[in-house]
Formats: structure tokens, C-alpha cells, sequence
């Protein structure tokens, strides 16, 4: 089976549909959503009947729990508190509902599903060998998913190795066949790395490999409408730099 693999959209509609448009041309069976649908963006609304209409699997990212008030403001950002704020008296109250039933963790196919980590699938990011050393003992699954960081990277470990990772660019290859596995695809509507197009992964769960994906989008219009909703221009300044 052919999965797309998408996270951290985070209200950027325009960079959600160019990503799902992208993964059904390369003929993915599914689509698993690793969480924050929401947060950032000005299209909160959009991105969740997106993610309901395409996505098998969808989980929820802190961000996510933050709107639907279920974890506190008091560790994020001043700019992704206030974000977080507009975005829950701007969503619908069936959109809320339906994001607050979700949960930040998951399997499918034997596969982790974590939104930032299987030590803690709410707020670890996993950037460095230590840490990933760390999550790789603690999860249950050969293979693990997760998202957060809006960095797309691996890491592995194999035959009681150290583990090892770096970061990916468009078209890596990873072949999963053999050894532990933590694996982040990048984010979707708004990259840390660098590259600003939207990032996600093409995993295939017969062939154990993974294919790193990057797809434009139009950057404007998710900037144009985050200023129109009167959010910080911070927010939309990064996504041109993929920072």
C-alpha cells in the first residue's frame, strides 16, 4: 500500500490542497495526517474538511489540543497563542467537535503513529541522535511516524548500533526493510528547513520504503490570507523563507 504521509498544515489551505493533489497523482492508497491541522494559518475551517474528506488517519498535534482548549497556552509563543485564540472563535462548532475527538497518537500497518514523539506524542521534539536513541527504545514499533518538528529527517538504528539520522531533501530514499525506524516527513504548511515548499512523504508499507517529497504551492495566497485575518505578519512572512 502506497500512503501519503502529511503534518503540521496548520491553517494553510493552499499548501494542504497542492500536497493532497500532489499524492493522489502519485497514486497514494491512503493519507495519514500526523496532527496540527490547525494553528498558524488563517484557514482553519478549510484545512479540517480537507483533512476529513481525504485523510484515513488523522491525529491531533498540540496546536490541535490547544484550540479545542484541552491542553493550556501557557507553553506556546505569544504569536501562536494569539493564533491559536482566533483560531477557535473563528472554526465551526462540528469542526471543533470533530478536532477534539482526535487523539496525538496511533498505528496502521504495524506503524507508529506519533504526532511529536513516542516518549511524548504531545511536545518532544526529536532533532537530535540522543534523543532519537531515546524514542527508539521506548517505542513498541519497528517503525514510527512523527511530525512537530517541521523538519523532514530520520533516524535509525541498526543491529544494536548507535543511532544515526540527518535531515532529507526531495527525493531521498529510505529503505525500511531492516533496523529501527523514527521518521518525520517535514511539515506541510509551513517548513523549518529551509526549503519553503510543502513537505511530505510517500511511504510504501509492502516495499518497507519511503520516498521524501517537496511540492510548490501558491505562498502568496496563504500570506495574503493570514494578513487579511489580522494575525501576526510574522507568521506570514516565514513561510517564504521556509523558517
Amino acid at each position: 500500500m502506497r500512503v501519503a504521509i502529511l503534518t503540521d498544515i496548520h491553517g494553510n489551505r493552499p499548501a494542504f490542497e497542492a500536497a493532497i493533489a500532489a499524492a493522489e497523482a502519485a497514486a497514494a492508497d491512503e493519507m495519514w495526517c500526523l496532527g496540527d491541522l490547525v494553528g498558524y494559518g488563517a484557514e482553519p475551517d478549510a484545512c479540517v474538511a480537507l483533512a476529513r474528506k481525504h485523510a484515513t488517519v488523522n491525529l491531533a498535534g498540540n496546536h490541535d489540543l490547544a484550540v479545542c482548549d484541552q491542553i493550556s497556552l501557557d507553553d506556546f509563543s505569544p504569536g501562536a497563542a494569539l493564533a491559536a485564540l482566533w483560531t477557535r472563535e473563528q472554526m465551526t462548532a462540528e469542526h471543533l467537535r470533530w478536532l477534539g475527538s482526535l487523539a496525538p497518537t496511533g498505528e496502521e500497518s504495524a506503524i507508529g503513529l506519533y504526532h511529536a514523539s513516542p516518549r511524548d506524542p504531545v511536545w518532544e521534539y526529536v532533532l537530535s541522535t540522543l534523543l532519537a536513541e531515546l524514542c527508539l527504545d521506548a517505542q513498541s514499533q519497528r517503525v514510527c511516524l512523527v511530525g512537530h518538528s517541521h523538519v523532514a529527517l530520520s533516524f535509525s538504528r541498526r543491529g544494536g548500533e548507535p543511532a544515526t539520522g540527518e535531515t532529507r531533501s526531495a527525493g531521498s530514499r529510505l529503505e525500511l526493510a531492516e533496523g529501527e525506524w523514527l521518521i518525520n516527513p517535514g511539515s506541510v504548511g509551513q517548513p523549518r528547513d529551509g526549503d519553503p515548499r510543502a513537505a511530505w512523504l510517500l511511504l510504501d508499507t509492502q516495499a518497507w520504503s519511503a520516498i521524501y517529497q517537496r511540492t510548490d504551492y501558491a505562498i502568496s495566497s496563504a500570506q495574503a490570507a493570514i494578513r487579511k485575518a489580522g494575525l501576526p505578519d510574522s507568521l506570514a512572512e516565514r513561510l517564504e523563507y521556509g523558517q
